[in-house]
This record gives C-alpha cells, sequence and structure tokens, in this order.
C-alpha cells in the first residue's frame, strides 16, 4: 500500500498520542514522530525503522507491526500490558528529526521529566544520543545508563532506530534495548 509524498506531507506538524497504560515499568522515548508514523498513528512505523524488529529480537514481543496500517489494537494491548509505553520528546511529526530546534528538544526534556513524575517507569530509555544531548544540555552522554536519574527511574540512552541510522543493525539494537528491558524487570 505505502503512502504517496503528497499524503505523507499531509501529515506534517500532525501530534501521535503517547502510548501509556498504568504500570509502565519502561518508557521508549523517541525523538519526533516521522510522517509515516504520523500517517499510521504508530510510534516508530517506518518500513525502514528497526524498532518493533529489534524489540521481537530481543524477546519483548512476538509479533511484527504492519508499517502501511500500523499496531493493531491487540498489539497496543500486550505492549503495553507488558508494562512497555512509548513517547516522543517533542509531539510534531516532521521529515526529519533534523527540523526541529534546540530549544524545542529542550522543553521536550522537560516535558519528559514531567511525564516520568507523573508515571514512574523504572527506566526511561531515549532512542538517539544526539537528541538526549541537546535535551538534556549533556555535551557528553554516550551511550547506555547515565549517571543521573529522573526521580526513580533509571535513564538509559539507546541508539536511534531509524533506518536512516547506519551505524546499528537490527541485532545491537536488540542488545541495547534487551539491557534497558532488564533494568526495567521486563520481558
Amino acid at each position: 500500500m505505502g503512502f504517496t509524498r503528497a499524503e505523507l506531507d499531509a501529515f506534517r506538524d500532525v501530534s501521535v498520542p503517547d502510548l501509556l497504560a498504568p504500570g509502565c515499568r519502561l518508557l521508549f522515548v523517541g525523538i519526533n514522530p516521522g510522517l509515516w508514523t504520523a500517517a499510521t498513528q504508530t510510534h516508530f512505523c517506518h518500513p525502514s525503522n528497526r524498532f518493533y524488529p529489534a524489540l521481537r529480537e530481543a524477546g519483548l514481543i512476538d509479533w511484527s507491526v504492519d508499517a502501511d496500517r500500523g499496531m493493531s489494537e491487540h498489539q497496543r494491548e500486550d505492549l503495553v500490558g507488558k508494562g512497555i509505553g512509548i513517547t516522543n520528546l517533542v509531539n510534531r511529526a516532521t521529515v526529519r528529526a533534523s527540523e526541529l530546534g534546540r530549544e524545542e528538544l529542550r522543553e521536550g526534556g522537560r516535558r519528559l521529566l514531567a511525564l516520568v513524575a507523573q508515571i514512574e517507569p523504572r527506566v526511561v530509555a531515549v532512542a538517539g544520543v544526539t537528541a538526549f544531548r541537546v535535551a538534556f544540555e549533556d555535551r557528553v552522554a554516550g551511550l547506555g545508563r547515565q549517571p543521573s536519574d529522573i526521580g526513580p527511574a533509571e535513564v538509559w540512552v539507546v541508539p536511534n532506530p531509524s533506518g536512516l541510522n547506519a551505524h546499528e543493525t537490527t541485532a545491537t539494537l536488540a542488545g541495547w534495548f534487551a539491557l534497558a528491558a532488564s533494568a526495567a524487570g521486563v520481558g
């Protein structure tokens, strides 16, 4: 099926609701929705995004997302039922994350702090080291467990699963996701 460029352009600046439920133990945080994600209303949904294949390889899910349709209601229920939630630093769809300004990312970091205080997950896993550095004004942050927590939540930075990130594979992403999930007591 897919989408035409004109169809996708209609989703510029559209938001995607957080995927959260009571009992969230592992909160994945994307940078912002892409146009395909906005069109399907499914976080990390693009044919080249490796988020769901990596979750599957990590043993956290046993299903695949249809990139043309997005997640089914059953898949959403399964994910949140396992204690996994998803949000974004910035909830405004763009073609690329590079369209976001520094202040927009910093505001996203402040919004994330408030969300984490509200839902109290065990682990917050931010997908994208560069966005994390900007959002939290931490020039030296690297991948893995961060030295500072957000309240009671451990903070992890995991690689961005976008197909544009050529430095990672589904297998290496799965390894990072499994580490964060283990810390959160998920899986």
